[in-house]
């Protein structure tokens, strides 16, 4: 009999046309009457207006300084913000960036600490702590224009241009209360970034289920998301539509949900470490990495890829691998979508590799890989191939 724990945190989701007039009767619901709206000067306009009036008289702000990767200057600004209009809600109006610029800024607001003391370390052994934080923090609420797992997720990376570091800040307390899938915001992104965020979703989905940490909820979930994402996603390159879209932001949710009980792997981590120092979108980078990690894990990874196959219904010869199979379905997607293949071809420099590497494996979701890794050589290796 397996052991395993999963336990739901509560989630409040309308989708639809009327979703937005729901935001005014879900502050009500805590009492909130200063709710602030982050997201950046790109939103100014009809986005930024359908939000207002969804909140009616209860928005107390609007912070525009929000930046792509969550810089640290830029949450730290945030966090000063919401002390200065006297917060007692967020509303996160954009992608990634938005939403973890939110919850980041939260948190720092209400632990009065530096960045860096209430970030995940890594101690003389190796493992990783994260500290406790305590304070109450700010109700969250999500208003998505691009369909990214960072929606339900409790964990907030920001990063250090100085140093090249993403600092994990995590804090299960900064979970959204609600999202609010609509229309006219998830119509609102390019369909490029649609593409890659839904990419990254894929690639999550994939190492969820390849995970040694899963169980049979999060596996219905992820074999779930990829359906979702096989279907839609080549859709969406051929006629661009709101159902389509709408279908990519709800598979987002459920990977985002399933893999908080698996964690990721290698894909995950290197697109972090990769993303944010070179300007380049993390479902781009899973795109290039993906198939060289499926090789790299290999046969530990047989369990996962067989619930992978299933999901995607491939055919499998007789006597063939099943990472080959996989690994074919991979790049026909991939090919069908026209992303990039190779780290060259995304102005990355091969003697850059051993820096990315290095920062990758202090990622607090490289725990979840099914073949262990010990050390950056075996992710410079991966990246080599990939280069």
């Amino acid at each position: 009999m397996l052991s395993f724990q999963h336990i739901t945190p509560p989630l409040r989701l309308f989708s639809g046309p009327d979703s937005l007039r729901q935001l005014g009767r879900e502050l009500e619901r805590i009492g909130s009457r200063r709710a602030v709206v982050f997201c950046g000067p790109w939103a100014e306009g009809p986005l930024l207006d359908a939000v207002r009036a969804g909140l009616g008289d209860r928005c107390a702000g609007v912070y525009l300084g929000v930046l792509a990767h969550s810089p640290v200057a830029a949450v730290q600004e945030a966090a000063a913000e919401l002390k200065r209009l006297e917060a007692d809600a967020v509303i996160a109006l954009g992608g990634g960036s938005s939403i973890v610029t939110a919850r980041a800024a939260s948190i720092l607001a209400a632990e009065n600490g530096d960045p860096r003391s209430l970030c995940t370390t890594r101690d003389a052994e190796g493992k990783l702590h994260s500290p406790k934080l305590q304070a109450s923090k700010l109700p969250q609420f999500i208003v998505p224009t691009t369909p990214t797992t960072a929606m339900v997720k409790a964990g907030s990376a920001v990063f250090d241009p100085a140093t090249g570091e993403r600092l994990a800040l995590f804090d299960p307390k900064t979970r959204a209360h609600a999202v609010f899938i609509d229309p006219q915001m998830i119509q609102s992104s390019p369909r490029e970034l649609v593409i890659s965020a839904s990419i990254n979703t894929f690639s999550m989905a994939i190492e969820g289920l390849s995970s040694r940490s899963g169980n049979p909820l999060s596996d219905a979930l992820l074999m779930h998301v990829l359906r979702l994402i096989a279907q839609n996603l080549p859709e969406l390159k051929a006629a661009d539509d709101a159902d389509v879209r709408a279908q990519l932001v709800v598979a987002a949710v459920l990977c985002g949900q399933g893999t908080d009980h698996t964690g990721a792997g290698i894909t995950t981590v290197l697109g972090h470490a990769i993303g944010a120092r070179h300007h380049l979108d993390n479902g781009i980078a899973n795109a290039i990495v993906l198939a060289h990690m499926l090789r790299f894990n290999g046969t530990a990874n047989e369990a996962g890829l067989r619930k992978v196959a299933s999901a995607l219904e491939l055919p499998r010869a007789q006597g063939e691998p099943m990472v080959a199979a996989v690994v074919e379905a991979v790049e026909a997607l991939f090919g069908t979508l026209g992303v990039a293949r190779r780290l060259r071809d995304v102005g990355i420099a091969r003697e850059g590799l051993p820096e990315i590497a290095g920062h990758a494996i202090d990622d607090w979701f490289l725990r979840g890989n099914p073949r262990p890794v010990r050390s950056s050589d075996e992710l410079l290796q991966v990246l080599e191939q990939a280069w």
